[in-house]
């Protein structure tokens, strides 16, 4: 048995997940591929990408181990909560994504295993339910209060379309991307591990100016409902209002094929999360300029901030040359990925 698990690249809408935001995230072909055998009682992971894990038991218990197999561990606890029987396997999992780069392979392991995990015990789970239990395992594993676009995106991709999901209600429809329209990915040089940047503050001082104002939500908040708190939560909770207004329109921007609308958006994107969220960096902010010299339509900030790498609009036609001067400029240690949006996570006999 194979599972393919793939990465995801999110257009437009970061940080707006985990306040039951809107997104538009999209699967991309890049991913994990999981090469599954059953097992008796253990789940046993090795990976030529990221070494031997450290088995553990088939239903998650347990002391809890360290290194990536963690993710697996906290992977199973949560579907044996969800009622999976206690089947083992054996795995050897190849990744064809660039870690630390913003393509969230931490979720595509998860929904790698969680989907092997499913069809070793013959255990059947909505792909929604599925991405939740993945969500809560991310969050046992590292201690990241992550929201479900991640997950959600690796398990319902679809090629040729984005997701355009709502975070609080799990509601989504697809949105059509454009033939002439592709994704170029540049590397910052810089890691980041969500456990340990600034990502948890940031969901905090968010989450405290919705206290100040006694709602649950920035969806039910306008941006003159936030004048007068103070600046730190008001900085927060105006990025996350205006991201959701920007993810309709970029949405509304693909179908109508306005690519340069979309970019506009893209990069008016990326200086909400600079000034307001404040969750880029230097090198980030270096990449964004340089990719719309180069001929980019917009760009912008790539996942969770604190490092990663930059995503940028580009017209199909375009997108090699640019990622080839990109490289020339940079000198980073991974060339640009030029990548579309793709098939989300299958089993395969």
């Amino acid at each position: 048995m194979r599972v393919w698990a793939p990465g995801r690249i999110n257009l437009i809408g970061e940080h707006t997940d985990y306040s039951g935001g809107l997104v538009l995230p999209a699967a991309i072909e890049l991913g994990l591929a999981i090469a599954v055998r059953p097992g008796q009682e253990h789940v046993r992971m090795s990976s030529t990408t990221f070494g031997d894990a450290a088995p553990f038991a088939a239903d998650g218990s347990g002391p809890r181990i360290s290194g990536w197999g963690r993710f697996g561990q906290a992977v199973a606890a949560e579907l044996d909560q969800l009622g999976r029987p206690a089947i083992g396997l054996e795995a050897t999992v190849s990744s064809t994504l660039p870690a630390g780069s913003g393509l969230s392979s931490s979720a595509a392991l998860e929904v790698g295993i969680a989907l092997a995990l499913c069809a070793v015990a013959d255990f059947e789970l909505d792909a929604l339910d599925l991405a939740a239990a993945c969500q809560r395992a991310e969050r046992e594993a590292v201690g990241v209060p992550c929201g479900i676009l991640d997950q959600a995106a690796s398990l319902l991709g679809r090629a040729g379309q984005a997701i355009m999901l709502d975070c609080r209600s799990t509601e989504h429809v697809y949105v059509s991307v454009p033939a002439d329209a592709a994704f170029l990915i540049v590397d910052s040089g810089v890691d980041r591990s969500l456990e340990h940047t600034g990502y948890s503050t940031r969901r905090s001082e968010l989450e405290r100016g919705l206290a100040q104002l006694g709602v649950d939500s920035p969806r039910d908040l306008s941006l003159s409902d936030i004048d007068g708190l103070d600046e730190v939560p008001e900085r927060r909770l105006r990025h996350v209002i205006t991201e959701n207004d920007r993810v309709a329109r970029f949405a509304a921007a693909l179908q109508d094929g306005d690519l340069p609308a979309a970019g506009q958006l893209m990069s008016a994107s990326h200086a909400s999360l600079r000034d307001d969220y404040m969750v880029s960096i230097p090198e980030l902010d270096r990449l964004v300029v340089q990719a719309q010299e180069h001929g980019a339509l917009g760009a912008r900030m790539l996942g969770g901030g604190f490092g990663g790498s930059v995503l940028a609009l580009a017209r199909t036609d375009q997108a090699e040359a640019i990622a080839t001067a990109m490289a020339d400029a940079t000198n980073a240690r991974r060339p640009p990925l030029v990548v579309h949006a793709s098939a989300g996570a299958l089993v395969r006999p």
